[in-house]
């Protein structure tokens, strides 16, 4: 929490907003959410605050932070949506970790879905991880993030794609224990 609100205090700069977002109520939170012209930093740590408090006003900011470029900012929103416990949301991360339009942001997205070991977390996970078994995929790192996913869920049916994945160089040795997991 401390890495997330030190990062955001250095995107604010001197702004005393941060201060006021720091230190606001719920309700002053959620309505920052939807106030015109605050900058980004500024959604984040409003939606953060209110994800890691139980607030569900926060779901669509953090779902819309999880699929941000910046791996800061979803690795922040991730851990608040796991926080959150919102039904939602494992739907959400599922949408997010198999648009194959947006793999390059998939990574937290596939590492929430192992958290949260939600129904749609295998199935998510084993569709992602199909279409990136191609042996030069740049998204390797996903793929592997599914393939430790897997191996943490140890969903029998995960079986003969984690056998695929051990021929692949840079997967082998988590898709061998991920198999283990299985039995």
């Amino acid at each position: 929490m401390n890495d997330v609100l030190e990062r955001l205090r250095a995107e604010a700069g001197p702004s005393p907003e941060y201060e006021v977002l720091l230190t606001a109520a719920p309700d002053a939170l959620a309505a920052s959410l939807t106030s015109a012209g605050l900058p980004l930093w500024a959604r984040e740590l409003a939606a953060y605050r209110l994800g890691l408090a139980g607030d569900r006003r926060a779901f669509e900011s953090l779902v819309l932070l999880l699929n941000h470029r910046d791996p800061a900012r979803c690795s922040a929103a991730a851990e608040a949506l796991a926080v959150l416990d919102d039904p939602r949301t494992a739907r959400a991360a599922a949408a997010l970790a198999t648009n194959g339009l947006r793999t390059a942001y998939a990574l937290q997205p596939v590492r929430l879905l192992t958290a949260l070991r939600a129904p749609e977390s295998v199935p998510a996970l084993m569709a992602t991880l199909g279409r990136l078994l191609s042996p030069h995929d740049p998204y390797w790192r996903v793929a592997l993030a599914c393939v430790e996913g897997l191996g943490a869920l140890a969903d029998p049916r995960a079986r003969e794609l984690l056998t695929r994945a051990q021929s692949h160089p840079r997967l082998a040795v988590a898709a061998t224990a991920a198999l283990r997991r299985l039995g």
